[in-house]
């Protein structure tokens, strides 16, 4: 047998090669796609260039002017307050929503289908819907209270800071439900039955087996979710620019949305990319929570709870 007859059977037969080898394509792709622009971004964030001008090397001015700019901190409270509320309602509807559909009910596939239909849906059609259902003459929502006397004149939603900032939140929470309430099914129809019927044999009421045993056992599946969903919604772009494009008066701009503002129709590409890059440690902060949390539980995946 020769050497390179040697080293293809060695290659076939060795699973950490073949590995290797199968995960070079998407390394790939992630190199060019994420690894680059993050790099250029990070970059971009300690210059002053701008479009159409190439910038040079200003160290941390862009985030020393980025710490006296109100407009700056007022995105980063709507951002937090943002995936704050959106998050704690998607999570709470979301494991209702899971627990309903692990039920014996009539035409239970069909509502699973159903539900998962606002996720599919593209986010700038999702938005623009929304865009019409708070629109201050045609709303649907405004149309129906005046015509059941609740109300005497429209609700400008998105004319008022307030107003505007319920309503993308309304808009993120119906999104991002189908993920959380599809992936906590997927966690519950994991647990066992068995463990069930021994609870009520004991005499557990059913606040009691939620407790002790439905979430406990579905703390890693609520960790992993919780997090995509914390990432989804502090990231969130479409559904904020489509609809308010960041106002009335900066009230739902997001950090996202003002460092697209400030970079391409602003040419501040320095100034976007800081805004930008003052979103990662935040970003850190939640896949670290994801990771710990998982380590919590890792008897359930036969190690030592941490």
């Amino acid at each position: 047998m020769t050497s390179a007859a040697r080293l293809l059977d060695r290659i076939q037969n060795s699973r950490d090669i073949l590995g290797v080898l199968f995960l070079l394509p998407a390394a790939a792709l992630l190199l060019v796609f994420l690894t680059y622009p993050l790099g250029l971004g990070g970059w971009l964030g300690f210059t002053d260039t701008t479009i159409g001008r190439p910038g040079v090397f200003i160290g941390t001015d862009n985030f020393v002017s980025l710490a006296r700019d109100s407009v700056f901190w007022l995105s980063v409270w709507n951002t937090f307050l943002y995936t704050a509320i959106a998050s704690v309602l998607k999570f709470g509807l979301g494991l209702w929503l899971a627990l309903l559909l692990n039920r014996n009910i009539a035409f239970k596939s069909l509502l699973r289908a159903v539900i998962l239909l606002p996720w599919i849906v593209p986010t700038v059609l999702s938005a623009i819907a929304f865009w019409w259902i708070y629109d201050s003459q045609f709303s649907v929502i405004s149309w129906t209270l005046t015509r059941l006397g609740l109300i005497d004149h429209y609700i400008d939603f998105l004319g008022q800071p307030n107003l505007a900032r319920g309503s993308v939140i309304a808009a993120n929470v119906w999104r991002g439900i189908p993920f959380v309430a599809i992936s906590l099914l997927a966690g519950l129809q994991t647990i066992s039955p068995s463990l069930y019927e021994a609870a009520m044999l004991d005499g557990a009421r059913s606040w009691q087996r939620f407790r002790h045993i439905t979430y406990p056992l579905l703390t890693p599946i609520v960790a992993v979710v919780m997090t995509f969903s914390v990432i989804f919604t502090f990231t969130d772009f479409q559904l904020i620019y489509v609809i308010t494009r960041g106002g009335p008066l900066n009230a739902t701009h997001l950090m996202a949305t003002l460092a697209f503002q400030r970079a391409i129709p602003g040419g501040q590409l320095a100034e976007g990319a800081a805004i930008a890059g003052a979103m990662i440690p935040f970003l850190l902060a939640a896949i670290l929570f994801s990771y710990f949390g998982l380590q919590r539980r890792a008897w359930q995946q036969g190690g030592t709870d941490a």
